[in-house]
This record gives C-alpha cells, sequence and structure tokens, in this order.
C-alpha cells in the first residue's frame, strides 16, 4: 500500500512572526517588571542615587527661601551619614564657598566639640551649609557621575573590568586621607597634624604656597585630599560593582522571559 507522502512547496512562504513591541499582555506583572527593570537599572541606578546625593543641596535652598522645618530635617536625616562639621562643608548662597573654624566660632561658638561645631547650619549672613561634608558630597556626585558616564560608554565598547586590585587601589586614597584625619582629631579640633599639615611642609620644603598646608580652605591640601579621595571612591565603586550589576539583570531578565514562555 503506497503511502501518501506531503511534499513542501519551496514557493511556501510561512507565515511572518509579529514584530516584538514591548512585554506581551499575557505575562505576569512580576514578570513584565523584571525585563522592565532589567532595561533600565542604570538609569534607574542614577535617579534614586541622584536624589540621595541631590537632598543635601536642597537643605542650604530651603533654608534660604524660608523652608526651615524642611530644611532642618534633611541636616537631622543626614548627620546620621556624616559628622557635618561646618569647616570641612560647602556653604551656599553666601559671599564664601567654606568658613574657616575660627570663622565659624566666631559666628557660632567659640568651642572645639565637634557635636556643638556641627549643630551650625548657616545664616543669612554667611549662607547655608550643605546637609553633608566636601567628602561625601565629591563621593556621591562622582558614583552619579561615574554611572551615567559607564552607562554611555557601555554603549559603545565593552569595559573591561576592574580587578579587586584595582578597586583597593582606587579606595586607597579615602583609607589614607580618612585614617589620619581621623587620629588627627584625635589631637582635638584644629591641634591635629592634619590641621597644620607640618609634615607636608617640611617634607616639600615649602615650595608650595603657604596657604596651601594649612587648614581646609578650597585649594589647601586637605581640601585636594578630600575631593580627589572621593572621586576615586566613585570611580572605583561604579567601575568594579556595575559589570556585576549588568549580569545580574541580564540573567534575571533572561529568567524571567524563559519562565513567562513555560507559562504562557
Amino acid at each position: 500500500m503506497r503511502r501518501s507522502q506531503t511534499r513542501l512547496n519551496p514557493m511556501h512562504s510561512y507565515p511572518r512572526e509579529r514584530p516584538f513591541f514591548g512585554i506581551p499582555p499575557s505575562v505576569k506583572p512580576s514578570n513584565r517588571l523584571v525585563p522592565w527593570i532589567g532595561r533600565h537599572w542604570q538609569l534607574l541606578f542614577a535617579a534614586i542615587m541622584g536624589l540621595y546625593a541631590g537632598l543635601p543641596l536642597l537643605a542650604p535652598a530651603f533654608m534660604q527661601i524660608g523652608w526651615t522645618a524642611a530644611g532642618n530635617a534633611i541636616y537631622t536625616l543626614y548627620a546620621t551619614q556624616c559628622h557635618q562639621l561646618p569647616q570641612r562643608s560647602f556653604f551656599l548662597f553666601g559671599p564664601k564657598a567654606m568658613y574657616s573654624l575660627g570663622e565659624v566660632q566666631s559666628a557660632w561658638q567659640d568651642t572645639l566639640d565637634p557635636l556643638i561645631l556641627r549643630q551650625f547650619v548657616g545664616n543669612p549672613e554667611m549662607g547655608w551649609k550643605v546637609a553633608w561634608s566636601d567628602r561625601m558630597v565629591a563621593m556621591y556626585t562622582s558614583i552619579v557621575a561615574f554611572s551615567v558616564l559607564w552607562g554611555l560608554l557601555r554603549r559603545w565598547s565593552r569595559l573591561p573590568r576592574l580587578p579587586w586590585w584595582g578597586l583597593l587601589l582606587l579606595l586607597l586614597p579615602m583609607t589614607f586621607d580618612g585614617t589620619s584625619h581621623f587620629i588627627s582629631d584625635l589631637a582635638g579640633i584644629g591641634h591635629g597634624f592634619r590641621d597644620s599639615n607640618a609634615w607636608l611642609a617640611s617634607l616639600t620644603e615649602n615650595l608650595l604656597s603657604p596657604a596651601f598646608y594649612p587648614g581646609d580652605a578650597i585649594g589647601s591640601f586637605n581640601s585636594w585630599m578630600r575631593l580627589l579621595s572621593g572621586v576615586s571612591f566613585g570611580l572605583g565603586i561604579v567601575w568594579f560593582v556595575f559589570p556585576y550589576l549588568e549580569e545580574l539583570f541580564v540573567g534575571l531578565t533572561a529568567q524571567s522571559q524563559a519562565s513567562s514562555t513555560v507559562e504562557s
């Protein structure tokens, strides 16, 4: 008995697949959310971190326009994460961006107690203090900036991973500067070896300007160290962590899409 054979017409055209525009409506909301986050996690990170890093800048703005309750709420919130010493913080809406310890003491209280000094948030004549120190501004602003830069560069090329020893090297300036400041402050605010930096003046044989060595003013050694160590910290964190985050979200997106395909 002869079996019937079905031959495929070589001219036969299969139905064209519908183009994929987003996630099918049949997919569960949980499975829709994961792929969306997987595609936009860099934007979400930058937005959340930008809000976190931007709130301390809103505190002086609120104080300037008279919203003192909102400004004081931000100062109180960020006081749990930073020493908020006014001589190591930026000021907005005043004649100067930073003030020396002596200037703060004249405007506030003649004290070296950091718990009292940190309570000074400014005044209409001097401007208003940013809600965390210059180092913290450098750290978190650089994290936001490098996260955006990483996302832009990642579109054109595959960035090399930062090895763990590279991360340690980029964190080393923060470790040195933060630890030395902590030890110096044990001698009392304004009396430690990082306040005069006489050791640095001796090491460099006073080649630089006399104003470069002492204090915390913009352009001083301490100011540059806090700025550069904060930027180095931000670069290290983003460069080391982001490739792992990318792998994580790519994997979660693939699992979610596979799960939605099986369920459908």
